[in-house]
C-alpha cells in the first residue's frame, strides 16, 4: 500500500492521468483516490484496469457511508436499513449530502435532508435519487423544516455549513436551534 497525495506527486500535472491511471494499475491491485475532482477518479476508474474506488471527492464520499449506514446497523439490531430513517443537518449540496442521499435512495431508506433551499443538492442528483427511490421504495425529503425533519427518525446526522477550503458564507436568515431537535422525543434517536 503507499498513499499518494496531492503534495506528494505530480498527479495529473506532468503525465496525464490516463498514463497515470496505466501505471498504477500495473503496480496495484487496487487504488482508493481521495482527492478533488470526481472526473479523477472516474478518469483512474477507465484507465487503470484495476479496481478504483471513490475515497473522497469534492462531489461524493462513498466509502464513509458505507461506514456509516454499517454504524447505523450496528446500534439498530434487529432493523433493516429499509426500516431506518435519519434526518441530515447540514450543507446538502456537499458530497457527505451528495452520497447519503445516493446511498439511502439505493438501500430504500427514509432520508431527510434539511437546509435552506440554497443549500439542497443539485435538482439532477436529487431527481436521479428519486428515479432510484422508485425501485427501492426509498423516501427522500428535502425541507428546511427542523421540526417536521427530524420528527421520528432513528439517527440525526449533522455536518457543517460551510465544507473546507470553502470561503465561510452567510446562511442568511437561517438560524440553528437545538430546540426543535432538544424538544422532539427520544425515541432511541442517536446522533453522529
Amino acid at each position: 500500500m503507499t498513499y499518494l497525495g496531492p503534495s506528494g506527486s505530480q498527479i495529473g500535472h506532468k503525465e496525464s492521468m490516463k498514463d497515470t491511471a496505466r501505471v498504477l494499475g500495473r503496480m496495484y491491485d487496487g487504488i482508493e483516490y481521495r482527492g478533488f475532482g470526481q472526473h479523477i477518479v472516474e478518469e483512474l476508474g477507465e484507465y487503470a484496469g484495476v479496481p478504483v474506488w471513490n475515497g473522497l471527492t469534492d462531489e461524493f464520499h462513498p466509502t464513509q457511508i458505507l461506514a456509516d449506514l454499517m454504524t447505523m446497523l450496528e446500534h439498530a439490531p434487529g432493523k433493516t436499513l429499509p426500516e431506518l430513517s435519519f434526518a441530515y443537518l447540514g450543507d446538502a449540496r456537499n458530497n457527505m449530502g451528495n452520497s447519503l442521499m445516493v446511498g439511502a435512495a439505493k438501500m430504500g431508506m427514509d432520508i431527510r435532508l434539511i437546509a435552506p433551499k440554497s443549500f439542497w443538492p443539485d435538482a439532477e442528483l436529487v431527481a436521479q435519487c428519486r428515479e432510484i427511490a422508485s425501485v427501492t421504495g426509498a423516501r427522500i425529503t428535502l425541507t428546511e423544516s427542523v421540526e417536521d425533519g427530524v420528527h421520528g427518525v432513528d439517527f440525526l446526522y449533522t455536518d457543517v455549513w460551510v465544507s473546507m477550503g470553502e470561503p465561510k458564507r452567510s446562511l442568511g436568515g437561517a438560524r440553528q436551534s437545538d430546540d426543535a431537535i432538544s424538544g422532539q422525543p427520544a425515541g432511541g434517536k442517536r446522533y453522529r
